[in-house]
């Protein structure tokens, strides 16, 4: 017997599929509302906590205690240490509000000090603390916040000396803090970017090979070596074909740096740089520049991987203008106290040069 229209009652959906898509949906907006909110919750807890770890270390210096420099300061830091530890716990003992000390004797800008500590925890600046040198100190700071490394890579670029394989560590102080407050303000030059050497110990090569083996090894172990290389690098190709005419010719890895907004031509040499290296390169780039570049690009840069490099050779080509870099790898890692002395002979030599060229007194530059 059919039932009437007004007897038809409506009952709600219960389709079983549509109602497991809808909590999924809704648990993962949830997932991701909490997460955000935690995220923020810690930003601003570790932005907080470095900004009491710089006050306290100011209102130390103002009664001249920082690093107990005098008995008096020692006598009176150990007994305020020890009242703060008792009360709020390890992290204000006698070692801690030293370290708070020559925070406060760093960081003497507070705009610089808020914008670091929205990405730097406590722990990265105790990281920084020990650095000597006040210009590697703001490199490695502000590329932390650029490249949003954790504290054990922080740890990784100090210990592999960062800083003194940049070509910006061989220039003038002057021209290095420049550098750095325009990195401030957003921007990085090719100087801040390019390494030498690079430590490419993790590609495992022993013995003899081939530049296909490198190549290869680097597509392995590309993870690792952008991390060397920086994280502003974005692989684009390997053998990156340029058809001119009837012949092809072939570039050994393409990367684009989106700081630099530029395409990194990367050709690998098993053998000590050649000044003929250069003319293979000039036609890479003058290539790319007309056939890959993009609208809003900057014009394409060359680097040229060496086993070995001479630099009178490569300073009287002066390869700057030709926006092209020569490097050094190094598959085994020296001692570290020989690269150390290597690179300060390296930058030492860059300084003499650069003072060489610079106009004398009264002269007209």
């Amino acid at each position: 017997m059919k039932k009437k229209a007004s007897e038809i009652v409506a009952t709600p959906a219960t389709d079983d599929s549509l109602k497991v898509v809808d909590e999924t949906a809704l648990l993962m907006d949830l997932r991701d509302l909490i997460q955000s909110a935690r995220q923020r919750l810690a930003t601003a807890a570790n932005a907080t906590h470095t900004v009491l770890c710089w006050q306290v270390g100011q209102r130390l210096l103002r009664d001249n205690l920082q690093a107990g420099r005098a008995a008096y300061g020692k006598q009176i830091l150990a007994t305020v240490s020890q009242e703060l530890t008792a009360e709020f716990g390890p992290g204000f003992n006698y070692t801690a509000l030293t370290r708070m000390a020559r925070f406060a004797e760093w960081m003497t800008d507070d705009q610089i000090l808020v914008s670091l500590s929205q990405a730097l925890s406590w722990s990265h600046f105790i990281e920084l603390l020990p650095i000597k040198e006040p210009l590697a100190r703001d490199f490695y700071a502000e590329m932390c916040r650029i490249e949003r490394w954790d504290v054990r890579t922080l740890r990784q670029k100090i210990g592999g000396m960062l800083f003194q394989r940049t070509a910006l560590s061989k220039k003038p102080e002057a021209v290095i803090s420049a550098e750095i407050a325009k990195l401030r303000d957003g921007q990085m030059s090719p100087d801040l970017v390019f390494r030498d050497p690079y430590l490419l110990d993790l590609l495992g090569l022993k013995g003899a090979y081939s530049e296909r083996d490198l190549e290869s090894a680097i597509l392995r172990e590309i993870e690792g070596v952008l991390l060397e290389l920086g994280s502003g690098f974005t692989f684009v190709a390997r053998q990156k074909r340029m058809s001119v005419g009837k012949d092809d010719f072939h570039l050994d890895l393409l990367f684009f740096h989106r700081h630099l907004r530029r395409l990194i031509a990367v050709e690998l040499k098993l053998e000590s740089f050649q000044p003929a290296h250069v003319g293979q390169m000039e036609f890479y780039l003058r290539w790319l520049d007309k056939n890959e570049r993009a609208a809003g690009e900057e014009a394409p840069i060359g680097l040229i991987l060496c086993a070995a490099a001479d630099a009178e050779q490569v300073e009287l080509l002066q390869l700057d203008a030709k926006s092209i870099r020569v490097s050094e790898y190094l598959t085994e890692l020296p001692p570290l106290p020989l690269l150390r002395a290597r690179l300060h002979q390296a930058i030492e030599h860059a300084r003499e040069q650069e003072a060489r060229r610079l106009p004398v007194s009264g002269e007209p530059p």
